[in-house]
């Protein structure tokens, strides 16, 4: 049994156990002060906002304070991918190097986990959305007698933007709870009951974060209580946050309860000739909204632009109507099943929603829409979550840790603290150990057109054709609008000969792994791929970046923040505007260099981060980077 009692200090030392257990592990200053600090932390109970350089090894400096800390400990991250390199790789690791017993648990959102009873109910009535969905049904049932967790997202028989997920999966709004026939083997029972006795839950912001909407709604609750929440890749944790505590309708969800109805009225006695005609109804009024939403709305806009447009007034007055019909309707069902029931509550929630819409606008939210493919969705948005938030952490009565690599603007932590409520948190920059002077090249072409001209794009593969032939492919151009995407995929397909990977053609993962497996490709992206996107090696050497990814002017979001900042004396684009496109640029920079050994060259091609006096504030926060004179240095550099 190796010997644990020491600090965190000693363990992650020269002397410590992973220098024999971890290969390649090598003592990092920077490393030890985050374990120390989150140690601390831990301890007091109070809480701390780590930024921690691209390979300081963040993930071992919070995991070993916290498996030793000997008390329950809930770690979120920003993906379920994250989610499962920590708990199948990251923890079993250090909990071995440690020599520790310590009970894990891994918990998603109930989306993730097969339901049986929805598997048997989707292979009875035969109405899949496709031909590929009939076997892929077929390989879900054969999986379904093997699998041991009823993940679906690390079974490999499914994928994600399959039509057949949500047939076979539940939601809050259509589980049966302990009255479905399947319960006793319910695979999201079995994982929360997991969670509840567990030392340590890895769980994702989407899980965090609507638990604590839940719990601030005074409902029960998914996660365990616990003395240490520690939140990775907490530059997401703002946004997801905002999106829990909205309130949303959406297109999907009217039709999903209808078709849901239908599905239930199957089991209920005399239900299909009182339903019949309002699901209908309900059907075509949705169906009529959608389609002149598409042809009269832009892709989002204000809530008042929304009503104050007579076709589409109307069209959602009747669509409101169709759904206070239906709600008359199901009423003389009431009690007949625990499915139809549950489906009646959807309703009633679904006209609360409706009603919300209806009522007065207070100054603490904006409301607004966006279409959806082909559908749409409503929302009322918070204008900032600080104060929700503030309350959950007082009420848990826990120590807090948030990290990420991009957490500050030029050092001050002010944009992401208020945020949060976090204005009392202590901060700890560390900056990255690489070696980037001498690894990686900054090139800030400064003749090209500003970023609005139509000539942009173009003007921009002028420049980067030429590289990409230096690099042999083996890069990212990363975008921040899909037009722009689209238009350069458009133009390079005559002008280089190595494969293209264009984000929408394929699944990202799949995309991703086809990049890599390529080794002279050139994947094109947007904001998906702007984080969480790891490709070391040789696989990529050069990173090319459009505009500077200031937000949207359109966002009704974050226009509603701009004038409730600027009636409070705040300035929007220092405030709000500048240090979020800051934090975003320094995710995009931050796919070139993501190992000690590598090499590579950053373009940024908008001209502003030099003629722009906020331009400063961009350059600042990038890495160390040496800057290239002009384009044949560059070239020299991915030739080598």
């Amino acid at each position: 049994m190796i010997d644990h009692s020491g600090s965190c200090a000693n363990l992650l030392d020269v002397d410590g156990p992973f220098t024999d257990a971890l290969s390649g592990f090598a003592p990092r200053d920077a490393q030890i002060k985050m374990a120390e600090a989150v140690e601390k932390t831990l301890a007091g109970g109070h809480s701390l906002v780590v930024e921690a350089g691209t390979g300081i090894g963040k993930t071992l400096a919070y995991l070993v304070p916290a498996l030793r800390n000997g008390e329950r400990v809930i770690i979120s991250t920003g993906t379920k991918t994250l989610q499962d390199q920590l708990f199948f790789r990251d923890i079993p690791l250090v909990v071995e190097a440690l020599g520790i017993s310590v009970r894990t648990a891994l918990l998603k959102g109930r989306a993730n986990y097969l339901c049986l009873h929805r598997m048997v109910i989707a292979r009875t009535e035969g109405r899949l959305p496709s031909r590929d969905a009939v076997t892929e049904l077929e390989s879900v049932v054969d999986w379904s007698a093997r699998t041991t967790d009823g993940d679906l997202s690390i079974s490999g028989v499914i994928s994600e933007e399959s039509g057949l997920l949500p047939l076979v999966t539940s939601t809050t709004d259509n589980c049966l709870g302990s009255e479905c026939p399947q319960f006793d083997d319910c695979f999201v029972a079995t994982a929360r009951r997991e969670a509840q006795d567990a030392d340590v839950v890895v769980v994702n912001h989407h899980l965090l974060f609507a638990d604590m909407a839940i719990k601030q709604s005074g409902f029960g609750e998914v996660l365990p209580g616990a003395s240490a929440f520690i939140v990775d890749e907490a530059h997401q944790a703002p946004e997801t946050a905002t999106r829990f505590f909205s309130v949303s309708i959406s297109a999907k969800q009217v039709n999903d309860l209808c078709r849901d109805f239908l599905a239930e009225s199957a089991q209920v006695s005399g239900a299909m000739g009182i339903l019949r005609e309002p699901l209908a109804d309900c059907l075509q009024k949705l169906r009529e909204i959608q389609l002149v939403i598409s042809e009269r709305m832009p892709e989002r806009g204000s809530w008042h632009e929304l009503v104050n447009d007579e076709p589409v007034r109307s069209a959602l007055q009747q669509l409101d109507q169709a759904i206070v019909s239906l709600a008359a309707a199901v009423e003389k069902l009431a009690g007949g099943a625990r499915g139809m029931d549950g489906c009646i509550e959807r309703l009633k929630e679904l006209q609360n929603r409706l009603d919300r819409f209806d009522s007065h606008q207070t100054g603490e939210e904006v409301r607004w829409f966006e279409k959806r493919g082909r559908g749409f969705a409503l929302h009322i948005t918070p204008l900032e979550v600080s104060t929700a938030f503030s309350n959950f952490r007082e009420m848990s009565d826990a120590s807090w840790v948030f990290t990420s690599a991009t957490l500050s603007v030029g050092g001050d932590f002010t944009h992401f603290t208020s945020q949060m409520g976090l204005e009392e948190a202590a901060t700890l920059q560390l900056d990255s150990p690489f070696d980037y002077p001498n690894n990686a090249l900054l090139w800030l072409p400064d003749d090209l057109p500003e970023p609005r001209d139509a000539e942009f794009v173009p003007a921009l593969l002028d420049r980067v054709v030429p590289l990409l032939e230096a690099s042999n492919g083996r890069a990212f151009l990363l975008f921040t609008s899909h037009r722009s995407l689209k238009r350069a995929a458009e133009l390079l397909v005559d002008r280089v000969s190595f494969p293209l990977f264009v984000q929408g053609e394929q699944p990202r993962s799949l995309l991703l792994e086809q990049f890599r497996e390529s080794g002279e490709g050139v994947l094109l992206g947007s904001s998906s791929f702007w984080e969480g996107v790891d490709v070391m090696g040789d696989a990529l050497s050069l990173v090319v970046i459009d505009k500077l990814p200031f937000a949207a002017p359109d966002d009704p979001v974050m226009e509603a923040r701009s004038d409730s900042l600027r009636r409070s004396g705040g300035n929007p684009f220092t405030q709000l505007y500048l240090p979020q496109a800051v934090i975003s640029l320094k995710q995009g920079a931050g796919r070139l260099i993501r190992d000690v050994n590598d090499r590579g060259v950053l373009v940024i091609c908008d001209p502003r981060i030099q003629t722009k006096s906020y331009g400063g504030v961009f350059r600042e926060s990038l890495p160390p980077m040496r800057k290239a004179e002009d384009q044949s240095e560059v070239e020299n550099f991915l030739s080598e």
